[in-house]
Order: structure tokens, then sequence, then C-alpha cells
């Protein structure tokens, strides 16, 4: 069984949606359910697979809250699981993707066109980590 950390407290958002801009790489999480993440560690924890026909983006996030949100409150009512990863990519890179935000002011993430997500793995430094795993309360 995998623990779970204590969510963060929602007023611990950064200031600018890029913390560390000033570094080599960024961090990105991504929600996910578990036959993707199935799919993550068959490549060693280093690729995101391809997408399904009907999943024309990929969307990584850029914060842990967010990735929470939707991990514990999507991904858990679809699949009866929901994980959040975590991960670096070459910050050089990303800056051909503007930032979206999908909501309010922390709701932020990255469109990667499906095409482009081979290309966005090699740029992907060190491995993908799993940080959260969200099951359904227990009666």
């Amino acid at each position: 069984m995998i623990a779970t950390p204590e969510p963060p407290r929602a007023d611990a958002a950064p200031a600018h949606p890029w913390p560390g801009r000033h570094s080599a790489t960024r961090t990105l999480w991504r929600p996910t359910g578990p036959e993707e993440l199935a799919l993550v560690e068959a490549s060693g924890w280093r690729a995101w697979p391809p997408r399904l026909p009907d999943q024309p983006i990929f969307y990584p996030v850029l914060n842990e809250d967010y990735a929470i949100r939707i991990a514990r409150d999507w991904n858990v009512p679809a699949s009866g699981i929901g994980h959040v990863t975590r991960f670096e990519v070459e910050a050089s890179f990303l800056d051909r993707y503007p930032v979206r935000q999908a909501g309010g002011e922390t709701i932020l993430e990255l469109w990667v066109p499906a095409e482009e997500l081979e290309e966005f793995n090699r740029h992907i430094v060190g491995r993908i980590e799993l940080v959260r795993t969200f099951r359904p309360p227990q009666p």
C-alpha cells in the first residue's frame, strides 16, 4: 500500500506559474489513472504513453494541488484509484508551450499536441515519480 501524505495547504500556491523558472528544468505534475500509470511504469518511468485516438492533447499541470484535485475528484470516481506523478522537463523545450489557465488562478496546464508527445518525452529529465495515490474513502 502506498502512503499518501497530507495535501499541501491551499495558500502554498506559488505567485508565479513556474517556481524556480531560472533553473534548467521545470517541474510538472500529471494526474493519472491505473492504465496510464502501468504504461509509464512499463517505460521504466521515463515516458508518457501515446495518446488514444480520442485524446488529441496531453495535459501536464503546473502545480501539485491542481493534480491532486483531478486525481482525487475525477480519477478515483472514474477508475477506483487516482495517482499524482511529478517529473522534470528541460525548461528551454517547454518555452514552446504557453501556460494555459483552465479555471481559477492556480488551474494551470500545458497543452501538448499528441503528435508532439514522443519529442516531449525525449526532454524529460530523470524519471517520472509517483508522489501520491488516492482511493475511495472506506466506509
